[in-house]
């Protein structure tokens, strides 16, 4: 079993800049993928980001693309989303996510336990 452990949301205004991290830990392999889903209000979860770690191929959902960005530290099996140039409309519960493949995510794979995300206007 894989544990992922996340950090980093919070309050912030509309414009500002936010990081999530999210640690995995317990049944590790080389190969696979992390990424993130929000789930805002009366909504479904979405994709938000995703990062294979063998390749670090990414990729992004449209809504975010150009404003967050993915990214990992290897020795600390931990991912992040650096978020900036944030809306009230990115307002949500963040969940980490990890899965086989990138393409694998929505299907398969472990959750976080979420953490909130609120950009006032």
């Amino acid at each position: 079993q894989v544990q992922l452990a996340e950090s980093g949301g919070g309050l912030v205004q509309a414009g500002g800049s936010l990081r999530l991290s999210c640690t995995a830990s317990g049944r590790t392999f080389n190969s696979y993928a992390m990424g993130w889903f929000r789930q805002a209000p009366g909504k479904e979860r979405e994709f938000v980001a995703a990062l294979s770690w063998s390749s670090g191929v990414t990729d992004y959902a449209d809504s975010v693309k150009g404003r967050f960005t993915i990214s990992r530290d290897n020795p600390k099996n931990t991912v992040y989303l650096q978020m900036s140039s944030l809306k009230p409309e990115d307002t949500a519960v963040y969940y980490c996510r990890r899965s086989p493949t990138i393409a694998s995510m929505s299907r398969l794979g472990s959750w976080g336990q979420g953490t909130q995300v609120t950009v006032s206007s």
